[in-house]
């Protein structure tokens, strides 16, 4: 096999949660141009049908899948329906999560005040709705000895970033559960069972676009404090997370387990000195 072939998905069934989101829509993307069969799982299965069609434009094969990663059962409901059309599946993508604004702790907002039970729903969210689902589909790969796993971190999963009490928990839950993870599955089940993690920095995106820009374009003054902490002086777009993902899942990175990649213009290795 050569290094080209190591990175291509041709004919690998990947299931991707929180398919339907923004970062979702890359990922799902970037999986069919790799040649991956893609099971897209979201809450919406009018948005999983919009991007399995996507897929097929691309001239892929994709299944939409209406899913709740907060449910064991409709984990296993979805995981036997991708059985049924595919028979294998050789990889995740746990996508699903996302902050919720009553987790979030405003600058002016007294820090003892803050919605405690709201908190927890962001932790549950963006951790369990990663351990949910790995353990379902997670059970198919072990027991072929072969896949990767690929969960995703944050910024705040290495550095506290404040406002985000609840993702910031969550995501340290999710660099652990991936190292704790990737290793009881080598040692269990072998070499050829991977699980690792992508820490995405700040990137600008239709949907937070009013929360990191102006009206005239410039950027808010938290943005600006991420583009100063950035060596790259910018923002990230969704599409430099692509490659990263597509290398995780393929054959290239045979011998990465248990490890995060930071996709984040350096800001995690710079110090601002």
């Amino acid at each position: 096999m050569n290094i080209l072939e190591k990175f291509s998905l041709k004919g690998k069934v990947i299931v991707v949660t929180g398919g339907t989101g923004i970062l979702g829509k890359n990922f799902v993307k970037a999986l069919a141009e790799a040649g991956a069969k893609v099971c897209i799982l979201g809450r919406s299965i009018e948005k999983a049908n919009e991007r399995a069609k996507m897929v097929e434009e691309l001239g892929g094969e994709a299944l939409a899948l209406s899913a709740n990663v907060m449910d064991e059962q409709s984990m296993i409901d979805a995981r036997e329906q991708v059985l049924a059309k595919w028979g294998t599946i050789d990889g995740l993508v746990n996508a699903a999560g996302g902050n919720i604004p009553g987790a979030t702790i405003g600058p002016d907002q007294d820090l003892f005040a803050s919605n405690v039970q709201d908190t927890i729903k962001a932790i549950e969210l963006n951790l369990f709705g990663s351990i949910i689902p790995t353990h379902v589909f997670g059970k198919v790969i072990a027991e072929k000895g072969s896949g990767s796993i690929v969960n995703i971190g944050s910024l705040s999963s290495s550095q506290a970033i404040t406002r985000v009490l609840g993702y910031t928990v969550a995501k340290n839950g999710i660099i652990g559960y991936t190292k704790w993870m990737a290793t009881e599955m080598a040692l269990r089940y072998g070499d050829k069972v991977r699980v690792n993690a992508i820490a995405p920095g700040v990137f600008l995106t239709e949907q937070n676009r009013t929360l990191l820009t102006n009206p005239d374009g410039s950027f808010t003054e938290r943005a600006q404090r991420f583009v100063n902490g950035t060596p790259f002086s910018r923002l990230g777009d969704p599409s430099e997370l692509e490659g990263t993902l597509i290398y995780l899942l393929s054959d290239a990175a045979g011998f990465v387990s248990g490890e995060t990649v930071y996709v984040d213009g350096g800001f995690n290795a710079w110090t601002g000195v």
